[in-house]
């Protein structure tokens, strides 16, 4: 990313590393030093949104800190795109969504019934064809259904199902959120929201669709810098949880693990474990509205924690 003054960009580099080291309660400590690994590379792959660019280059850096060879491969595409990517050979590696493993890649209908039973079953469902899941990440980050709060007090909406209270209903999404358990597929069966409107999304955010009224609803993700207790989105309430419990978890390939051994695993699980809710929100911020690089702000959020 190009930066027109060095002296800003450092003061808004030093304060995302303090505001991070804060928010974790971490200080910075130098990187434990070991050799360097064995020449087998590891192949990362990302899905098309910045959060995954951002846990992308964490992962990215952190290996490549340890002496690891990788090729990043940023913006593969959907969960469906990538994981034919997995399959064919193309990566060895991607972030991945736990729920999302069970319900979108492996299709079942709805996730397990707590976060921890959903990563046990994506593991097992995984580890049948081949590949495994590192250590999850204490955040999770599910499709969520958002409306404006004024639509919501208009017609006392707090539920999913009460989206049916609202005529010709419209409702924006990614495009795949139409065949999706986690989208239109399972509003339908979960909920019965049968008479609905899809609007994919093209050029512009699911929040600007609905500022401009085009749209009732739409389909958000619960870590989007924008949402919060005073924002003026409010989201709707999933009881019956369709949108699944939604940690991240690396899916890799075995055989690159048996390459690579415990020092590749070690060092991936380390990076993960440090990603809570507010540190993900708070780099989303950062390349989302500060429009800094998924690059830089991995790297200042890698060196807080000592991990580079």
């Amino acid at each position: 990313m190009i930066r027109k003054h060095t002296r800003r960009a450092a003061k808004a580099a030093f304060a995302i590393s303090l505001a991070v080291a804060i928010v974790l309660g971490v200080t910075a400590r130098p990187a434990d030093s070991r050799p360097a690994a064995p020449s087998t590379t590891v192949v990362l792959g990302t899905k098309n949104f910045a959060e995954e660019y951002i846990l992308g280059q964490l992962y990215k850096q952190a290996l490549e800190a340890k002496g690891f060879k990788v090729s990043y491969k940023e913006n593969i595409g959907s969960t469906e795109i990538i994981d034919t990517a997995l399959k064919s050979g193309k990566i060895n590696m991607y972030p991945e969504y736990t729920g999302v493993i069970v319900q979108v890649v492996f299709g079942r209908a709805l996730s397990a019934k707590t976060p921890l039973a959903t990563y046990r079953l994506a593991k097992q469902l995984q580890e049948k064809r081949g590949f495994t899941l590192f250590n999850g990440t204490p955040f999770e980050d599910k499709d969520a259904i958002a409306v404006l709060r004024a639509t919501a007090s208009q017609y006392n909406l707090k539920t999913l199902g009460d989206l049916k209270k609202i005529p010709g209903l419209k409702l924006a999404g990614f495009p795949e959120f139409r065949t999706r358990n986690t989208g239109l597929v399972g509003l339908r069966r979960n909920y019965g929201i049968t008479k609905v409107t899809f609007v994919p999304l093209a050029g512009i955010s699911p929040y600007q669709a609905l500022d401009s009224k085009k749209v009732q609803a739409a389909a958000v993700f619960t870590t989007d810098p924008v949402l919060g207790p005073t924002s003026k989105y409010k989201l709707l309430v999933d009881p019956v949880h369709q949108f699944g419990f939604q940690n991240v978890a690396p899916v890799v390939s075995k055989k690159l693990v048996a390459a690579l051994g415990p020092s590749f695993r070690r060092t991936i699980d380390r990076v993960s474990a440090k990603l809570t809710q507010n540190a993900i929100i708070a780099m989303n911020k950062a390349v989302i509205v500060n429009k800094k690089s998924p690059k830089d702000v991995a790297r200042t959020f890698l060196k807080a924690n000592g991990l580079i």
